[in-house]
């Protein structure tokens, strides 16, 4: 897949719209629709960067469609909705001493 393929799946997968990326990224409106459209040209190594920065995704994921392990890892979605879910365990757990978080570490890999 292209550039433009990649770009185009992961703001539909976001659902992040082109004004929410520009305003992000500092990239005009209609560079970006430059990149997304059907005779479009690769972007500079430095908008790539800020575009992959924006979308937490790496430059090798827009330009090949895949990340170094060469497997889409969609997994911050599910983090933010455990994260979310958790939120208050995780503020007691971040409160422990170390040898706490350690023995309850130990703790629930028994209980797997």
């Amino acid at each position: 897949m292209s550039f433009r393929e990649n770009l185009r799946d992961e703001l539909n997968y976001q659902d992040v719209r082109i004004k929410e990326l520009s305003e992000k990224t500092e990239i005009s409106i209609g560079t970006i629709n430059h990149y997304l459209a059907e005779k479009s040209t690769e972007p500079t190594a430095e908008n790539a960067v800020k575009i992959a920065q924006a979308l937490n995704v790496t430059v090798e994921y827009l330009v090949t469609g895949k990340t170094s392990s060469q497997v889409q890892i969609k997994e911050p979605d599910l983090n933010i909705a455990l994260c979310k879910k958790y939120y208050s365990l995780i503020q007691k757990i971040d409160a422990l001493e170390s040898p706490s978080i350690t023995i309850l570490e130990k703790l629930i890999l028994q209980l797997k």
